[in-house]
């Protein structure tokens, strides 16, 4: 089967093409130990542009694509976040998208294998159809299908469930070490059980938080650290404004503060986010994948004694000094991935969450006149919207709702 969209191939000059693609169909599996299935056929409805796009466009233009392609083929269909439509079943559904022969995606080992539709290995979203796995299609809460159309303000908020599951995954992963780590320390200071103070000390972990960078991740992850552990001193830092509509929005949120990183030295940003924390960081997550996270974590020691470093930008390197590093105990980790269950509870949260009102609309004919030039100079742009979207089959949507 043959269907327009767009996809990334191995090309100096065009890493990324609009037009008319062969579509596969090889079995896949959603886990170990579950039988290989044969997708079935969904339609595209409002597919969200991620970070990993710009990415993939970037390996594209450099030669380095070779390992993301489904076998057999020199293209990858990108797309990964949005809504789509299962003639099948006469339902919308998001698509689950990482999958494989492991027992767990988020502890998947080096004798296991996984797939990503639209990202690794597998077929995404940016495309009149494509094929799904069938116990990879999760269900949308009721109340958003009107006359057999989808609220537009809901599916705008359907971009998001997998970078929302991403950062339900990296509370999870958070609270699991943060307990491990401090309890035994925890449970003597408050006279308790170990059982005890390792609840305590999970809870601790997030009392002065620090999320460097403002993208969505960052966002999502101090919303749901508000949402679990009311208690916690959430300090936002970035380059932006502290009056753009994003810093406000994202306040909203979090219930953080900010700390706008337009200092003359490293050394004044990092003292203003210890003021702002009211002492050093209990946890520091770094998500604007610059390197100046680990500094300031690090170097500039605003991560404090006992503290939780959460590695989660991707291309930083981080380092550190051995010495400060072994005597104040501090934990680096770095995690990327979610289950089914993240997702599921994703997009629960957001269905009734206001992050629709940060995506922003590209007209479909206008990308893919030239979607390289949409992605440069519009999508992910300097001042560019925070989240852009396409609708990519308007019959299906309810604009006015």
């Amino acid at each position: 089967m043959k269907a327009y969209g767009t996809y990334f191939q191995n090309d100096e000059k065009r890493p990324l093409v609009y037009g008319e693609v062969n579509l596969i169909n090889p079995p896949r599996r959603r886990l170990r130990g579950e039988p290989l299935k044969e997708g079935v056929a969904v339609e595209p409805v409002l597919v969200g542009f991620c970070g990993t796009d710009h990415e993939l466009m970037k390996m594209g233009r450099r030669g380095q694509l070779d390992a993301k392609f489904p076998a057999g083929e020199r293209r990858l269909i990108n797309g990964h976040e949005g809504v789509v439509w299962v003639p099948s079943e006469n339902r919308f559904a998001i698509v689950l998208i990482r999958g494989g022969d492991c027992v767990d995606p988020t502890r998947y080992t080096e004798d296991e294998r996984y797939f990503e539709y639209g990202c690794d290995q597998a077929d995404g979203l940016f495309c009149d159809r494509m094929y799904v796995n069938p116990d990879m299609l999760l269900h949308i809460p009721e109340g958003h299908v009107h006359d057999g159309k989808l609220d537009l303000s809901f599916a705008k908020r359907m971009v998001f469930p997998d970078p929302f599951s991403c950062m339900l995954f990296q509370l999870e992963r958070m609270e699991d070490l943060g307990g491990a780590h401090n309890f035994r320390q925890a449970a003597r200071r408050h006279g308790v059980s170990l059982e005890e103070g390792r609840r305590i000390a999970a809870d601790e972990v997030f009392a002065r938080t620090v999320i460097f960078g403002l993208g969505t991740t960052g966002m999502f992850v101090g919303d749901l650290i508000r949402r679990a552990h009311p208690g916690a001193k959430i300090v936002l830092v970035a380059r932006s404004e502290e009056t753009s509509p994003k810093v406000r929005f994202a306040l909203e949120q979090t219930g953080g503060v900010y700390v706008r990183s337009d200092y003359a030295s490293n050394g004044e940003l990092a003292g203003a986010i210890c003021e702002a924390l009211g002492g050093r960081a209990t946890l520091f997550i770094g998500t604007s994948g610059a390197n100046v996270e680990h500094e300031i974590a690090f170097q500039h020691k605003v991560l404090g004694c006992n503290g939780v470093y959460n590695s989660f930008s991707l291309g930083p390197r981080v380092s550190f000094d051995t010495m400060p590093f072994g005597f104040e105990n501090h934990l680096i980790f770095g995690s990327i991935n979610f289950r089914q269950d993240h997702m599921e509870e994703a997009i629960r949260i957001l269905a009734g969450s206001r992050y629709g009102e940060i995506v922003e609309l590209i007209d479909r004919e206008h990308f893919a006149a030239d979607p390289i030039r949409a992605y440069e100079e519009e999508i992910y742009a300097k001042g560019a919207p925070l989240k852009t979207a396409v609708v990519w089959n308007d019959r299906y949507i309810d604009m006015n709702r």
